[in-house]
């Protein structure tokens, strides 16, 4: 029905008339079935912008990825070119998205409203073509689009957080973390968005990890607060956010010789990513949430006393 109303919009239109298309939903499922309906309708998309519509009021009371704006597409009724060949114009679709990536960036837009704000870009230059295909012979759809769209704005998002500087020092797991808190602070998001951000950052969301918790069709990424010392000190395997949960944990219950034993034995101690990663989840996380509370208050710690605990130690807080 949706591709109809817009083929009937076409069908309407003067040659290189306007139209503009208002629209706000931040499933994948549902930008999918925009992208295929306006791919298939004839209509070119010309621009895009996110223009902030939502009530704040309905966002805090909402536990929920809401977004904060619409996004308004505006097309126009031009000839297409036949085919276009993917590996052709892919190197162009990084370019505009990532153009406008740092346009967004900029404007201080942040979060789910972020990955919404690049799509029309990329859709200026698919729409040129009444078809895009791989050389294999593999039609391009709205799937395919979003997956390029989501890995270009992962990447780029990540080099602006970490300011360029450590990126290449984290796992996937804890670049997973950190985009999730920019983009979605503590709440719970729709299990096929939370797959496919992870799957951009190398992650099977179902084998991954104790701090990823699967409700029904939702996904959310567990905090310092919602876990135990315990069940961190019981895993076999930690990640760095594992490590940075149990040391806030600790901080919080004043247990500092514990602390300074877990950041020597896990070797955190001197690394200095690992105080950059707590800096930049802190950074990206809402005023008067309790993760950012206890990250403030344990960098504020780290950076003004000193411990002299021999040389496995010497300087953790410097």
């Amino acid at each position: 029905m949706l591709k109809k109303a817009f083929q009937e919009i076409h069908r309407v239109l003067k040659p290189n008339g306007i139209a503009v298309i208002v629209y706000a939903h931040k499933s994948t499922t549902g930008w999918e079935t925009l992208i295929n309906s306006l791919l298939d309708s004839g209509l070119v998309i010309t621009a895009s912008w996110p223009i902030d519509t939502e009530m704040k009021a309905r966002l805090v009371a909402k536990d929920s990825a809401a977004l904060a704006s619409s996004i308004y597409i505006v097309c126009r009724k031009l000839e297409r070119e036949e085919l276009g060949w993917f590996e052709e114009i892919k190197k162009e679709v990084i370019k505009e998205v990532e153009r406008t990536a740092e346009e967004v960036w900029k404007a201080g837009i942040r979060g789910a409203d972020f990955f919404v704000s690049c799509i029309g870009p990329a859709l200026k230059v698919f729409g040129r073509y009444n078809k895009v295909m791989t050389y294999e012979g593999e039609l391009i759809r709205a799937d395919r689009i979003l997956e390029l769209i989501r890995q270009t704005i992962t990447d780029y998002v990540i080099k602006e957080i970490f300011h360029d500087s450590i990126a290449q020092e984290l796992s996937a797991l804890t670049r997973f973390y950190v985009v999730w808190r920019w983009a979605y602070g503590s709440s719970a998001v729709d299990y096929d968005d939370a797959r496919k951000l992870a799957q951009s950052l190398g992650i099977e969301l179902n084998k991954s990890s104790s701090f990823i918790r699967i409700e029904k069709d939702e996904v959310r990424l567990l905090g310092p607060t919602d876990r135990k010392i315990e069940e961190i000190e019981s895993l076999r395997e930690k990640d760095m956010i594992d490590v940075i949960h149990w040391v806030l944990l600790l901080w919080s219950k004043n247990q500092r010789e514990r602390l300074k034993e877990v950041l020597s034995t896990t070797g955190y101690g001197d690394k200095d990513y690992f105080y950059k990663t707590c800096q930049a989840i802190s950074e990206v996380l809402p005023p008067g949430n309790d993760e950012k509370r206890l990250l403030e208050g344990f960098l504020a710690e780290s950076k003004r006393v000193k411990l002299d605990t021999g040389p496995k130690q010497r300087g953790l807080f410097e």
